[in-house]
């Protein structure tokens, strides 16, 4: 935790990292929605907050189903919202919504989305997370043209775990995620509803993220973190959420393109975190704050009984705090509600770890004269593969970061463990499935890394902070039988 309070000053001093320099921070690629440049001195002021209620995203209901998949159909296209008060925002978007709608899936039930791409530019939709064959994967360069359909398959055939989807076409994916494309996808199985956890209307995807606005309302787009100032919780600004006197799952996602956050409750009260970005940990790990960077997801229980109707917790960011960006959200305590769920000590028992048998090594940084992201000094290339890795290994992936910012990296269908930040063992919440590892400025991360999946074929490896990826922060491997 220090490390990244650390790190985070050291960004202030050295004038907001996080920057793609070499003349491509304000470069847009959709002019169509994109206003003209400006300074960002002209960022419109901050919102008041706790103004609006906290909407919950809506159940994105099947088409049809059969007796084995659930079909759905998922259009991308262009929506206007309201997020500064009084202005229209013109956002880009899964299904008409900010975030995009929540598709709720079962473990071994397939689901099948259509989807018809209805802006100006490619886009390939990418569960993140997912268990998938590469055709599936929404890779980078596997587009879907404008005015184009197609259809993803996914199986499910994974533990129950919180999902996101989110554009991934390369080079553009930062702008079209910015800019609203992105939502929830949440798996159970038979195991997790057993264990009697929060449901129903109180387990609550919670999409974190900043943007930055204009005066008249527009969203403001280059790549510097400090541009974004204003905080959007499932698409509204720093808003208010009611809530009964009893226990809630809260399904977190650091939604944000660079923005690492770090939660806690204003009252200094602790929580239980209970999951990890591919599943349940072993055993509730109790806690007073909660780390999460772009693309990781943590599911935690807050228990509200414990506060009087009218009570009223803040929940706030304690990395790099602003006075826009240091109050994330509101709950309004209100009455009592019956309440049966439990949160118990035994949750989920993780796959052995296996014997490794190679080690990898990866360097990040950002080449501060182009601004292209580099992986082992090397920029994407679509025509390179960087290495292939036996179906049925498991290995070991060292991931350092030789920059003077943060970063963090994803490795698209498999699940990973982290053996260690500097020679330091994970903290309790961070040592279960994970597919997003933080990496501090001068840290070296080590993951154990299981290819026992079913597929083969191409996948990538890539800095989650978006805006990095789409500079180049990225590399692909092919699996191939063992």
């Amino acid at each position: 935790m220090n490390s990244r309070r650390e790190m985070l000053k050291l960004m202030a001093a050295t004038g907001g990292a996080l920057a793609v320099t070499g003349g491509l921070a304000m470069r847009s690629m959709r002019p169509d929605v994109q206003p003209a440049a400006r300074a960002t001195a002209a960022l419109a002021g901050p919102i008041t907050p706790f103004q609006v209620a906290m909407p919950v995203p809506k159940v994105l209901q099947p088409t049809s189903r059969s007796s084995t998949t659930d079909y759905y159909t998922l259009d991308v296209q262009q929506a206007v919202t309201e997020i500064m008060p009084g202005k229209n925002t013109t956002v880009l978007t899964y299904g008409g919504s900010l975030p995009g709608p929540t598709i709720r899936a079962k473990s071994g039930r397939t689901v099948v989305v259509r989807q018809t791409n209805r802006i100006g530019a490619g886009t390939s939709m990418h569960l993140h997370g997912a268990v998938v064959d590469p055709e599936n994967d929404g890779g980078p360069m596997d587009l879907i043209a404008p005015g184009a359909t197609r259809t993803y398959t996914y199986p499910n055939k994974q533990v129950a775990t919180t999902l996101w989807y989110h554009d991934h076409a390369h080079m553009t994916d930062a702008e079209h995620v910015y800019r609203g494309m992105s939502g929830f996808y949440v798996l159970s199985d038979a195991s997790e509803q057993a264990l009697g956890l929060p449901s129903g209307n109180y387990d609550v995807p919670v999409m974190i993220r900043d943007v930055g606005l204009n005066d008249d309302g527009s969203l403001y787009f280059d790549h510097l973190f400090t541009s974004r100032p204003q905080i959007l919780v499932n698409g509204k600004p720093q808003p208010y959420f009611r809530v009964r006197a009893r226990k809630y799952r809260l399904r977190l996602c650091n939604g944000s393109n660079l923005r690492p956050f770090e939660f806690r409750l204003d009252n200094g009260d602790a929580f239980q975190q209970i999951g990890t970005d591919r599943g349940l940990l072993p055993a509730p790990v109790t806690t007073t704050s909660l780390p999460l960077s772009p693309g990781e997801r943590a599911d935690i229980v807050v228990d509200f009984s414990r506060y009087a109707a009218g009570t009223r917790i803040v929940l706030q960011n304690t990395l790099f705090p602003t006075d826009t960006t240091d109050r994330i959200m509101r709950f309004d305590v209100g009455d009592t509600a019956s309440d049966t769920s439990r949160v118990p000590g035994n949750l989920a028992t993780l796959p052995g770890l296996g014997t490794p048998t190679v080690t990898r090594t990866f360097s990040l940084t950002l080449d501060p004269t182009t601004g292209a992201g580099l992986i082992n000094g090397r920029e994407f290339d679509m025509n390179r593969v960087d290495f292939t890795v036996k179906q049925g290994a498991t290995e070991i992936w060292e991931i350092s970061n030789v920059d003077q910012i943060p970063h963090n990296f994803h490795i698209h269908l498999v699940d990973f463990r982290v053996l260690d930040i500097n020679g330091t063992p994970p903290a309790p919440g961070e040592a279960g499935l994970k597919d997003i590892v933080s990496v501090m400025p001068g840290q070296k991360a080590r993951i154990q890394v299981s290819f026992a999946y079913p597929y083969l074929g191409r996948y990538y490896y890539h800095c989650h902070l978006i805006d990095h990826g789409a500079m180049g922060m990225m590399g692909q491997f092919d699996i191939v039988r063992s």
